[in-house]
């Protein structure tokens, strides 16, 4: 059984980290669903059919294509939260500040009292109370 499996996969995409997202989003649909949720079903089943597609698909260039920018988009929503979880984890020592002239994030430290704060990127100085 398992070397018919393997025949009938030979020369397809199989299992990438965008089916698995997929595949996850299908369940947690499913299971809203069994909630009263109608229009979950239908959302359910369509993106395991896109899943199943994309698993059983000989075109592996586009389905590889497909992953990576899953993966780019991926990776930015993670660096996103990974820059906010350590700007969080700073708070504690240092101000951040936004320069009025450029926008530019400027980190200080605390307990310094009012400080004159230079920007790098532009040259504007500005006070503030660290």
């Amino acid at each position: 059984m398992r070397e018919k499996l393997q025949r009938f996969m030979w020369g397809r995409y199989g299992n990438d980290n965008l089916n698995q997202f997929l595949l996850a989003v299908a369940f947690v649909s499913l299971i809203i669903s069994f909630f009263g949720g109608g229009l979950f079903y239908l959302i359910a089943t369509v993106v395991m059919g896109a899943a199943y597609f994309r698993m059983f698909s000989r075109n592996i260039s586009r389905r590889s294509a497909e992953n990576q920018q899953f993966l780019k988009q991926k990776m930015k929503v993670l660096g996103f939260f990974a820059k906010k979880k350590r700007e969080w984890g700073q708070r504690r020592v240092y101000h951040i500040y936004r320069c009025p002239n450029c926008r530019q994030k400027i980190r200080v430290p605390r307990g310094r009292g009012r400080i004159a704060i230079s920007c790098r990127k532009c040259g504007n100085e500005f006070v503030k109370k660290s």
